[in-house]
């Protein structure tokens, strides 16, 4: 919730890509999770609490993924 006025959102930090690829990412990832959400400074942000699908989701694209915080 850190400077979001409180509101919560999945972030996603420590992908290898860059660029057009990681808008794709991000547009996968927020039509699984049927929410919104923006990529900044190569974080990609989801709207809400999504952590569950995202990593079910990440870990079918081969993706090593560490939950952090909780």
């Amino acid at each position: 919730t850190k400077g979001r006025k409180g509101a919560g959102v999945t972030v996603i930090t420590g992908a290898p890509l860059t660029g057009q690829a990681l808008t794709d990412l991000a547009t996968r990832l927020k039509k699984r999770c049927g929410s919104g959400g923006t990529v900044r400074e190569g974080v990609v942000e989801i709207q809400g609490e999504h952590r569950d699908a995202i990593v079910e989701e990440l870990k079918k694209e081969g993706w090593t993924v560490k939950r952090v915080g909780g």
